[in-house]
């Protein structure tokens, strides 16, 4: 009985002991739930505007020159002194000599052919005396009958007189060798490249250099079809008194440092280009190394811009901050509700600051300015108008996101 009594005290006590925790677990009050809300976020927003502008078009192109060509001798030579300009770079004035060919045998040519000019004018004047004799001789000793222009000897005066002719012929192209020895051009420009020296022998077309002019350059722009209606030119365009030429602002970084020339748009091909599907415009630069150059920064040969093309007409369109702008096309409305809405936009032009849409908002409506992450439709925000005192902590984060 002792033996019993030893085992079952524990598990009685064990069983007690079991019975009470569930008691007390089952009898014990429920803690209070409490749910957080989500806090909405803050948003920097601006008003939509309408305003009436004037839309350009951004586009790209090379540099070159209007006029631009091989120079070649049209007398054979060996040369005997070469300009200090007339090398890589090299500036030049219309008229400066860059090349000199020996002139020796040229000269030798016009002394030549003076010579039978002299002998020409000696037989012209002899065959017109003996016509004058002739002429004399029938009147006094023939009388009768008229005399034939031989008798009068008037073929022998003109063989003269067209001997004179061919005579003075050879000595002007004899000077007009002699003036080719030294090689000029009617502009002012630049040297490409040099392929001679003195001492070298040339002959006639053979290409001893290249050289273009600096009075003017032009810049072929290419645009698609939506830009040429933009700008309401037609192809084939000429600019002209009725039909003045757009203003082109060109861009581009020398030396660390932005520079802007200003040009014209003068005209548009006729044609569709074949390959790439589009129609392009030509700008022109007047005076690119002088007047026109940009703080000393002259809009050289071949360098490559950036091309804006003043537009032609005025247009409405709703206007916001570049920043509005996600993507490729859509922008984030702030509702009546202080909800979020993602819409796409039909963009009409952008720049830096200002983005123009057409289409997708309406004036008055708020447009998000700072960075989201994680944005969606529905996503309830505090809206805070931009102000002088909140837009450069507006711009410190935007530029902080990026």
């Amino acid at each position: 009985m002792r033996k019993i009594l030893k085992v079952a005290a524990p598990i009685a006590v064990l069983l007690a002991g079991v019975a009470a925790f569930q008691v007390l677990d089952a009898t014990k009050p429920q803690p209070e739930k409490n749910e957080d809300k989500p806090r909405p976020t803050s948003l920097y927003v601006d008003e939509v505007r309408s305003e009436t502008v004037t839309v350009g078009v951004k586009t790209q192109g090379e540099v070159s020159a209007k006029t631009q060509i091989d120079l070649i001798p049209q007398v054979s030579g060996r040369i005997v002194k070469v300009a200090d300009a007339f090398a890589a770079g090299g500036t030049f004035g219309p008229g400066d000599v860059l090349v000199q060919i020996d002139p020796a045998d040229y000269e030798l040519a016009v002394t030549r052919a003076r010579a039978r000019i002299a002998e020409a004018r000696v037989k012209l004047d002899q065959e017109l005396a003996d016509a004058e004799i002739k002429e004399k001789q029938w009147k006094d000793w023939v009388k009768d009958g008229e005399p034939t222009p031989l008798a009068l000897n008037k073929p022998q005066v003109a063989e003269a007189e067209a001997k004179l002719r061919a005579a003075e012929a050879d000595l002007a192209e004899a000077q007009l060798a002699l003036s080719r020895t030294r090689i000029t051009v009617p502009f002012s420009g630049r040297v490409i490249a040099r392929n001679i020296g003195v001492g070298q022998v040339v002959n006639a077309g053979t290409s001893i250099g290249r050289v273009f002019a600096t009075d003017v350059v032009e810049i072929k722009l290419p645009l698609t079809d939506s830009q040429i209606a933009e700008l309401g030119l037609p192809i084939g365009f000429n600019a002209s008194a009725n039909n003045p030429a757009p203003v082109v602002t060109l861009s581009a970084t020398l030396g660390g440092r932005q520079h802007i020339w200003e040009g014209s748009l003068v005209r548009t091909l006729a044609d569709v280009d074949k390959d790439t599907r589009l129609i392009y415009a030509v700008a022109e630069v007047q005076d690119p190394y002088g007047k026109s150059a940009d703080m000393g920064m002259p809009l050289a040969v071949g360098l490559f811009v950036n091309a804006e093309i003043a537009g032609t007409h005025s247009r409405s369109a709703l206007v916001m901050p570049r920043v509005a702008l996600r993507g490729e096309d859509k922008v984030y409305v702030i509702n009546k509700d202080d909800k979020l809405e993602i819409r796409p936009v039909e963009i009409v032009s952008t720049s830096v600051d200002t983005l123009l849409v057409s289409e997708g908002v309406a004036p008055g409506e708020r447009v998000v300015v700072s960075p989201v992450h994680s944005a969606f439709d529905g996503m309830h925000v505090v809206p805070i108008i931009r102000t002088v005192e909140n837009e450069s902590a507006a711009e410190s984060t935007t530029v902080a996101s990026r």
